[in-house]
């Protein structure tokens, strides 16, 4: 599933690319979007296609199409201080971006069927902790992942206030699904062949609304699995209560935060993009995909162009910059880039009269 939109040359074209057609439509899916690279959950091997709109697999290692997890961040309304569960979690991209939008008092749950991918997610996850400057940024609510069966969650399992699931829903696994979720609560989830918003508003009563078409692969069903059985049922992480030390440290870094906000606005969460020279496109004249063909088992949107606008289409009908725009300002010999955005959150903590010990512990131990 994928090629909505055009491949992007690193992870801020992709997201122009998305915004441009529709699938990234607010900010705070913006801001989660551009802070995690996408290629970072790639195979080193196969970074070079991050940049696509379309789904990657290697072994059990699965990520959808760019343009899926737009839609699917968009569907979950999220919000600071929500409960979080990702059925199917795979590499953790979208658990870490949903992550940064709920902050440190929310709750990121994932179940995942493989023992390794969970390795490789919690791999990935440490990373980012350790090495990304996004980090610093947000306050964070780091996942957890269990491995297990989706569909052999103990019975007592929490209600969620937001569920993902990226696996096909079987309509016999519909009502499981939705008891997972609180009232008030959003579960989006593939279908019948399409990508539905289940919002809970009452104890028996939804409402359903189909976002996209799309074609997964359905969940294993637990007597299918070739992973070893747990015959008490997957249990979810516990909820944890924050230590006194760790609330210490999460409204020190708030505080400093707000503060350097007020003195550097233009280093606000997100960073402004430095305007890049822009490619010559082809024009579309649709945004949204109206054809779909069949490529193995996966379903691929896909473009029906008119003989009008094939290949042999005209320099005229090649998108130009105007003159004057950034690209022309950007290819003059005065003009220069911005220098890369400065992490002032940890510059401001290294500067505090404080044992290295206790600004080591502000910073999480990172090493960057």
């Amino acid at each position: 599933m994928g090629g909505a939109v055009s491949a992007g040359e690193d992870n801020d074209d992709l997201i122009d690319n998305l915004k441009e057609a529709a699938y990234i439509r607010s900010k705070v899916v913006e801001q989660a979007f551009r802070a995690i690279d996408r290629a970072d959950y790639y195979l080193e091997e196969f970074r070079d296609n991050a940049y696509r709109d379309l789904a990657w697999k290697h072994g059990n290692i699965h990520l959808s199409a760019p343009c899926i997890y737009s839609e699917v961040m968009e569907a979950l309304k999220l919000r600071p201080g929500l409960s979080f569960l990702n059925l199917g979690s795979g590499t953790g991209y979208l658990s870490t971006m949903v992550g940064l939008v709920l902050g440190p008092f929310g709750m990121n749950h994932g179940v995942e069927l493989h023992t390794d991918v969970v390795e490789f997610a919690q791999q990935r996850l440490e990373n980012f902790i350790k090495m990304s400057d996004s980090f610093d940024r947000f306050e964070f609510c780091e996942p957890k992942f269990v491995v297990g069966n989706c569909l052999e969650l103990v019975t007592d399992s929490l209600q969620y206030d937001r569920v993902y699931c990226g696996a096909g829903v079987q309509k016999d696994h519909e009502n499981y699904m939705k008891n997972l979720i609180s009232v008030g609560g959003i579960l989006v989830m593939p279908m019948e062949d399409q990508l539905t918003q289940i919002t809970r508003t009452g104890q028996n009563s939804w409402d359903v609304k189909n976002i996209l078409a799309v074609s997964f692969a359905s969940l294993v069903l637990p007597n299918k699995t070739g992973e070893q059985q747990q015959e008490d049922g997957v249990k979810l992480p516990n909820v944890e209560v924050r230590s006194l030390q760790d609330l210490t440290r999460i409204t020190i870094r708030l505080w400093l935060r707000q503060l350097i906000n007020q003195e550097h606005p233009q280093q606000s969460i997100v960073t402004h993009r430095v305007p890049k020279p822009r490619r010559k496109r082809r024009r579309q004249r649709d945004r949204r995909i109206n054809t779909f063909v069949f490529v193995g088992n996966q379903l691929i949107p896909h473009h029906l162009d008119s003989d009008y606008d094939s290949d042999e289409r005209q320099d005229g009908d090649v998108e130009r910059d105007p003159p004057g725009d950034h690209a022309t300002d950007l290819a003059r010999p005065e003009a220069k880039l911005e220098p890369p955005p400065q992490n002032l959150l940890r510059e401001r903590l290294l500067i505090l009269p404080l044992p290295e010990s206790l600004k080591n512990y502000l910073l999480y131990y990172r090493e960057k």
